[in-house]
């Protein structure tokens, strides 16, 4: 899955340069996001691991192949949360969580224009401070899911309303031996302005 949607992204960037360019102002769209984040926390380890829900900011970068085709590069800082077991706070841990779509924008030019995407997260974990003898991996590559509106607000500004899934998961251990796994698979929903150039 992650190799075809890569491929797809590819193909598509590729073939741009024939493409004409969309109708209604130029190609690049640049969003900054208010994002919260509800976290699944579904643990195989039988300890019941959770992080916390949190809002943040995010920025993303849009440019659009065709009128109808776009890929957006949502960008963040290493967000820090909290880690419990059963409801009890056990440590912290930070991750980066860039994930690239590809869209599918249905009513470009509207005065609602709703979008659908599919692409990649890739999620690093760093700073994690968690009890001995536990540990987790590093990274962690899965699926995105997206569908939003934009609404226009101005001759180059729009309004934003934009909903991920996505899929984040982590092996636990326990003294270097795998105890299960640890899926945190957020859902994360943002509301922002952004400007098209």
């Amino acid at each position: 899955m992650t190799r075809t949607l890569l491929a797809a992204l590819a193909l598509t960037a590729l073939s741009s340069t024939a493409i004409a360019a969309p109708a209604d102002g130029g190609p690049w769209l640049v969003r900054v996001r208010a994002v919260y984040l509800d976290p699944a926390n579904k643990d195989s380890t039988g300890v019941g691991l959770a992080i916390d829900s949190k809002t943040f900011p995010e920025l993303d970068l849009s440019y659009r192949f065709t009128p109808h085709v776009a890929a957006e590069l949502v960008l963040t800082y290493p967000q820090k949360q909290e880690v419990s077991a059963s409801g009890a706070r056990i440590g912290q841990l930070k991750h980066l969580p860039p994930t690239l779509t590809l869209q599918y924008h249905f009513t470009p030019g509207a005065a609602w224009q709703p979008y659908v995407g599919a692409g990649i997260n890739w999620t690093r974990f760093s700073s994690v401070d968690l009890p001995a003898p536990f540990s987790i991996d590093k990274t962690s590559v899965g699926a995105a899911l997206q569908a939003g509106f934009d609404v226009p607000i101005g001759a180059s500004m729009v309004f934003n309303v934009d909903v991920k899934k996505l899929q984040i998961r982590t092996d636990v251990f326990a003294a270097g031996v795998k105890a299960g796994e640890f899926r945190i698979d957020p859902w994360l929903v943002g509301v922002g302005i952004g400007w098209r150039f």
